[in-house]
């Protein structure tokens, strides 16, 4: 392969004739070399796109006095293409600090016509942010409709014969594209588009015959609804006080005008019709979820109408199903999980789709491998959320039942996988309420007991072939699984023969489970501690600035004691006055271990004594197998703090 001819480079000289330059070359040397560059250059074959002039060498040199800050100077007056190589029309122009030069890599002629564009591109296009004018703007839009009018015109009037339409197809195109830069400047932008019409064609746009016109909106409405679009161009005009909207208002305005033109379902429709095994449509998938993404972000209640009018559930579920991984496999599982946290009809609906069956189905191939890297594994996470979130709702609880969800969960606690502690956080869940009394029994009966307890000692090793070293579970495992205790031991009947399994792990090993337990209670003391200690200081400051403690300041304190402590306290405290009252062997070891470091069970009333009077009931009234009602948390706790304070 000839290289110069792939480059058309000019052939440099051979080694032989080519000549050095002394260290610090004058000017007369500089001259020289300058000449006989020309008197090479006519003698080259090699082809450029610029001509290149015959220069005779009988052409006597001559030398010219200037002044010295001239004599590095380029001489202008000739075409310098004669002797740059590849014909670079910038090749003595382009200089670094160092005196080096590299050219701009185009010939004269190419750089003609590349002026050209850029002039025409500041005629119809934005060169930055400042230039975003009310009236501007106004252009923008108003191009863009008359863009969209005329290949509406064209298509009908020419439905049989594409050719006639699709310049006008085209002009649209860029008609569209020349709309990006509004995400520049909301503020002045957005309340123009939505008001002005241009959101509303915009939308209507989804659903054009041609889908790369689609795909066209779909990008730009991705731009416009991003959360953070014209962050980084916040001008003077963005704060002026005659700006009618701030950033936050004509964003949400634009995307309520949307919802009134029905992108939702255009945008849900568009997902059927894309073809993702190319690559723009594949874009556009992620795009569309980008949206559903940034609207949700923008308004979260929007989630229940999203799911409601569209069949967008539908289409997640089958996309979350696919055999192989794929980022817009990953993005539809946190779209979902999105959907379900907080809103209890997307719950019903997920469960009325058979999600909870499809979702153990895609889950099932984590028992035995990990996630093949962390794109897999967040994933994975994603949908196990999915199924927390869903698993509030009872109906979801007998469907996660009826699904075989508990036995699964349980052989995934056995495998020591990366899905471990993500099963063990999903049976806390489903265990959880009186409504989880039935998956309770099927916990105990699947052998649940033989592995949790393990995993509440902190005897589980780290992990497979690498080494079998013992290390203490991680701190939001031991949370869940006090929680699958507390369940445990109020939802599995009295006499029955599950609970009385789940009361002889305590008693065995000389009551190494309960020496455990208040272990673990002292290190949520310790933690509380720290945390009330913070909270008084803050206290103390307030005072000091003459500032009043409100009902506010109050709650937030509390969530705070509880993610430093208190939660796990009483949720400890919640297990050991059960197995206290149930076994009088458990009761008398735990005094003994009480008393070492000097407390009784009455500290335990205190806990649960506070805990008691921050519960509520459930909302759900759930029978029993006698058609009775369930006791609730509030019962429990009442006839607990009764016992141990008789003691």
């Amino acid at each position: 392969m000839d290289i110069d001819k792939l480059f058309k480079v000019p052939k440099l000289p051979t080694g032989g004739n080519k000549r050095r330059m002394p260290d610090l070359p004058s000017a007369e040397v500089l001259k020289r070399m300058r000449l006989d560059a020309e008197g090479t250059s006519s003698v080259t074959t090699t082809t450029t796109t610029t001509t290149v002039k015959n220069v005779t060498t009988t052409r006597k040199a001559t030398v010219e006095d200037v002044d010295e800050d001239e004599d590095m100077d380029v001489d202008t007056s000739r075409d310098s293409t004669e002797f740059a190589p590849g014909g670079d029309a910038d090749y003595f122009t382009e200089e670094d600090d160092e005196g080096r030069f590299f050219g701009g890599g185009l010939t004269k002629e190419q750089k003609e016509i590349l002026n050209i564009f850029e002039k025409a591109a500041g005629q119809d296009g934005v060169q930055d942010e400042g230039e975003m004018t009310p009236a501007h703007i106004r252009r923008l839009v108003l191009k863009f409709e008359r863009a969209a009018t005329k290949n509406q015109e064209q298509r009908a009037k020419h439905a049989d014969d594409p050719a006639k339409f699709i310049d006008s197809e085209a002009d649209l195109d860029s008609a569209i594209k020349a709309l990006l830069p509004l995400a520049q400047a909301p503020a002045r932008a957005y309340p123009e588009l939505a008001k002005g019409g241009g959101a509303a064609r915009l939308a209507s746009l989804l659903s054009h015959e041609n889908a790369d016109i689609a795909l066209d909106v779909v990008e730009l409405i991705h731009e416009l609804t991003d959360e953070d679009s014209g962050e980084d161009a916040l001008d003077d005009d963005d704060e002026d006080e005659d700006q009618e909207y701030t950033r936050e208002e004509a964003l949400k305005l634009l995307v309520d005008t949307f919802l009134e033109n029905s992108v939702l379902e255009l945008l849900v429709q568009n997902l059927d019709r894309l073809n993702e095994s190319e690559d723009a449509d594949r874009q556009g998938v992620f795009q569309i979820l980008g949206i559903f993404e940034n609207m949700l972000s923008i308004n979260p209640q929007l989630a229940n109408e999203l799911v409601a009018r569209t069949s967008l559930m539908k289409w997640l579920l089958q996309r979350v199903e696919a055999k192989t991984y794929d980022e817009n496999r990953g993005y539809a599982a946190e779209i979902l999980a999105i959907l379900l946290q907080d809103h209890t009809a997307n719950r019903l609906q997920f469960g009325q789709l058979d999600g909870v069956e499809a979702l153990l189905k895609v889950l099932s191939q984590y028992r035995k491998r990990d996630p093949a890297d962390a794109d897999e594994t967040e994933f994975m996470e994603n949908l196990f959320d999915v199924l927390c979130s869903a698993l509030a709702e009872m109906e979801i609880k007998k469907l996660f039942l009826k699904s075989e969800g508990v036995d699964l969960m349980v052989l995934m606690m056995k495998e020591k996988m990366q899905s471990r502690s993500r099963s063990i956080k999903v049976l806390d869940h489903a265990l959880s309420s009186p409504a989880g009394s039935a998956n309770c029994e099927a916990f105990v009966e699947a052998l649940g007991l033989k592995t949790l307890f393990p995993a509440f000692m902190g005897k589980h090793s780290s992990t497979g072939k690498k080494g079998t070293k013992e290390q203490q579970p991680a701190q939001e495992d031991t949370a869940h699984v006090l929680g699958i205790l507390s369940s445990l031991l109020s939802n599995l009947a009295s006499g029955t023969p599950a609970r009385t399994r789940l009361l002889a792990k305590f008693v065995d090993a000389g009551y190494e489970k309960v020496d455990r337990l208040l272990e673990l209670r002292e290190g949520a003391e310790n933690r509380l501690r720290v945390t009330e200690r913070d909270i008084e200081q803050e206290k103390k400051q307030l005072e000091v600035a003459g500032e009043e403690v409100g009902q506010n300041e109050e709650d937030l304190w509390f969530i705070r004691r509880l993610e430093g402590g208190l939660f796990t306290l009483q949720t400890i405290d919640y297990i050991l006055a059960w197995i206290c009252m149930e076994d009088d062997g458990v009761r008398a070891h735990a005094q003994t271990l009480l008393a070492r470091k000097s407390k009784t069970l009455k500290d335990v009333v205190k806990v649960l004594q506070g805990f008691l009077d921050s519960a509520t009931d459930e909302a759900d009234v759930v029978l029993d197998e006698n058609g009775e009602p369930a006791p609730t948390q509030r019962m429990i706790l009442t006839e607990l703090v009764a016992f141990l304070d008789a003691c």
